[in-house]
């Protein structure tokens, strides 16, 4: 089931999100662990715009409301240098946190379940693990 198809508490509207992200990043900026990267990476006068990307990329990923242009995987991947897997585990730390006290549970569970899945996904492609193995099948 897409979140388009979930029941209706399970919708975040656009606000809830937008206080969501705005106050994530407030937290991410002023983190020991990952605000260098993220000062480094976005300038002052490109934060308006940045929060304004994420707000479209949350509500494309939990509304399909597709309004989100942009590669994710490649922002990612032109900071390949700076990035390590302490600030994955930082950023879903602070995420959780966020979510679960600005969103009801049912819809704070919901992104946090998103974002873990997006976090493993961009850390497989940095290669900072190795692609999980299928148990599935036979290997002679």
């Amino acid at each position: 089931m897409s979140m388009c198809d979930a029941q209706p508490e399970m919708e975040i509207d656009e606000a809830a999100l937008a206080g969501l992200i705005h106050a994530f990043y407030a937290r991410a900026r002023a983190d020991e662990v990952i605000s260098g990267l993220f000062n480094v990476a976005i300038t002052e006068a490109a934060w308006p715009r940045h929060l304004d990307q994420m707000v479209a990329f949350w509500s494309s990923v939990m509304t399909g409301a597709r309004r989100y242009r942009g590669n994710p995987m490649a922002a990612h991947m032109k900071h390949r240098e700076a990035l390590a897997p302490e600030m994955f585990a930082r950023w879903l730390t602070l995420w959780e946190g966020t979510a679960s006290e600005r969103l009801p549970k049912q819809q704070a569970d919901a992104i946090i379940g998103k974002a873990k899945r997006i976090a493993e996904s961009l850390q497989y492609a940095l290669a900072f693990r190795p692609y999980p193995v299928r148990r599935d099948r036979h290997v002679a």
